[in-house]
């Protein structure tokens, strides 16, 4: 992995635009002026 791609804590985060689990349209924007947290996890079934 790139070390210019890691985000570290105070950088502003890229630009998030997916699909919820209840398949509604989510976009990071939409949250600002809100404090989030984002979270991201390892790909399912994977050791480690």
């Amino acid at each position: 992995m790139a070390t210019d791609k890691v985000l570290q804590p105070g950088n502003v985060a890229p630009a998030i635009d997916c699909l919820t689990d209840e398949n509604a349209q989510f976009t990071l924007a939409s949250c600002k002026g809100k404090q989030v947290i984002l979270y991201f996890y390892p790909k399912a079934d994977t050791p480690g």
